[in-house]
């Protein structure tokens, strides 16, 4: 099996599946049980995930063969200052972790980034997400002074220079 990673909505029906599962995930981790199907209904509603799309940011899905098994986004925003946007929603399911899509959707959000003129790739994270801590690390993302504080839930900081 391969991996593909393209632009899709974030609204299709297996970016809203991913994006359900990044946040039942995240939102578990941080609550220390399982989130109900009526907290990630309420996660979701709002969230700013419209913003994924052009002229304000994109979104990649990743397949693992014809499976969706991951995804990530991309943020402009003028606020960042010029040149700077932010990388968001990054998640591969589970049963796909180990077999090299997170690198390639980091890869894949880099290379929309670039397109759009961006210079200066950032993110925050929170600490209980180890695993997203190590693949940034990994992928060359430097912890870096916070940016800004709009992140309740932010305890850490990364950028990568593109």
């Amino acid at each position: 099996m391969t991996w593909t990673v393209a632009a899709e909505r974030f609204d299709s029906p297996d970016a809203y599946a991913l994006r359900r599962d990044y946040y039942d995930e995240v939102a578990g981790r941080y609550w220390r049980r399982p989130a109900t199907a009526a907290e990630i209904d309420d996660g979701l509603d709002g969230d700013g995930a419209d913003l994924l799309a052009p002229p304000t940011g994109r979104f990649v899905v990743g397949r693992y063969g014809n499976e969706a098994a991951g995804c990530a986004g991309l943020l402009l925003t003028e606020a960042a200052g010029p040149g700077t946007a932010e990388l968001t929603r990054v998640y591969v399911r589970p049963a796909f972790r180990g077999t090299g899509g997170g690198g390639l959707l980091l890869a894949a959000v880099e290379e929309e980034a670039r397109a759009y003129g961006v210079t200066l790739l950032r993110l925050d994270t929170r600490g209980d997400l180890v695993e997203a801590r190590g693949l940034y690390a990994k992928h060359g993302y430097r912890e870096v002074p916070a940016f800004h504080r709009r992140n309740q839930y932010a305890e850490h900081w990364f950028a990568k220079e593109l």
